[in-house]
């Protein structure tokens, strides 16, 4: 990321991903790794792409390394949106076993997104809340701009870095504003133990004073 000719890892997957004790993610099986164009890359005559025969997973593959043998960092932004859509929706990338159109998880998963059906292709095991709901459309909108079909359109790995920490902030301020009460709610709590507990009075001042209409 800082060198002056990036690394193409050319596999990212979820089984290339470790996790440390503290759930830090590690990028690991750098065996099929290249060096990217200089960061000068489209300026001045320099290369924009590293023309070298395709390698990595199924389903993982940016489309346009596919089928011209042209690989950037762009490649792997690919493979990363693809492996959100997995992580979202606890499914691989192609599911042979599922019936045709869902066969392909990133295509089934944008058409339930663009259709409005986003919580659809939450992972099951996954409660089913406003902030989890809110955060999965966060996720599977950047996923799809990573998988966007010519390269230029997709955002740089620093730019999903940023995406996904604002995703995290804003999950966990849905979650904060969960938990505290609202104003108006303390404000009716309040009123209501107050009413109790002047209703309460008065009747325990008529059982002390019967006489009392």
């Amino acid at each position: 990321m800082y060198s002056d000719h990036p690394i193409i890892h050319r596999d990212i997957k979820s089984s290339n991903i470790l996790l440390t004790d503290s759930l830090r993610a590690k990028v690991a099986d750098f065996g099929f790794a290249r060096l990217g164009a200089g960061l000068g890359a489209g300026t001045a005559g320099e290369a924009t792409h590293v023309t070298t025969q395709v390698k990595g997973t199924a389903g993982y593959l940016d489309p346009e390394y596919l089928k011209a043998c042209q690989l950037t960092d762009r490649s792997d932004v690919y493979s990363f949106g693809v492996l959100l859509v997995e992580l979202a929706s606890a499914r691989r990338p192609i599911e042979t076993k599922r019936e045709m159109k869902e066969r392909l998880t990133a295509r089934w998963a944008m058409g339930r997104f663009i259709g409005g059906a986003s919580a659809a292709v939450l992972d099951p095991h996954l409660a089913r809340t406003l902030a989890v709901e809110r955060t999965l459309e966060m996720v599977l909108e950047l996923a799809f701009r990573c998988m966007a079909p010519v390269r230029q359109d997709r955002p740089a790995m620093s730019d999903c870095c940023r995406a996904l920490w604002a995703i995290r902030k804003t999950y966990r301020d849905m979650l904060a504003a969960d938990a505290t009460p609202q104003f108006s709610d303390r404000a009716t709590t309040a009123s209501s133990a107050t009413a109790a507990a002047t209703s309460g009075g008065s009747d325990r001042s008529k059982v002390m004073n019967p006489t009392t209409s």
